[in-house]
């Protein structure tokens, strides 16, 4: 039943979102939009090398993306890249495939277990944590694309 997945502590969590709003100069910016339902998730995301040093979201989601994005924005700073990504493998898969959900300090995450029995709520679910990974493809991009190429040696 519905009533599985809108449970106590995910109606808490959507009704008490960190860090809302939008940064000033963040490193980048990725929206994340299911067409399904209609919710949108933006985040900014500010990095030194590969670990978040700040971030913000605003949020126009139904429940169960308002407590992903909770969660996230409980857990987001100091994380670095690859934990994301791997992160965000691991919600699909715990919804997509049966897997497991995340230990840790993403072990909240577990409360959207129940999620996965109702495909047309995976969207909204993943946003958050696919606005976070394409945040940080942008950043590792820009970083890449102002390395120095390094000139091949001349022969005199």
């Amino acid at each position: 039943m519905l009533n599985d997945i809108y449970n106590k502590r995910i109606i808490e969590l959507a009704g008490n979102i960190p860090r809302l709003g939008r940064l000033r100069d963040p490193d980048a910016s990725a929206t994340a939009h299911s067409k399904l339902c209609g919710s949108t998730v933006k985040v900014d995301l500010k990095m030194d090398g590969s670990v978040v040093t700040d971030f913000a979201h605003d949020v126009k989601a139904c429940a169960l993306g308002q407590a992903s994005s909770s969660i996230m924005a409980r857990h987001v700073i100091g994380s670095n890249a690859a934990e994301l990504r791997e992160l965000r493998e691991t919600v699909r898969k715990m919804l997509k495939e049966n897997g497991a959900p995340p230990e840790g300090k993403w072990a909240d995450i577990a409360l959207l277990e129940p999620v996965r029995d109702y495909r047309a709520r995976h969207a909204s679910t993943m946003l958050t944590f696919d606005a976070v990974v394409d945040a940080i493809n942008q950043i590792e991009a820009k970083s890449k694309a102002a390395e120095p190429v390094e000139q091949p040696a001349v022969a005199g």
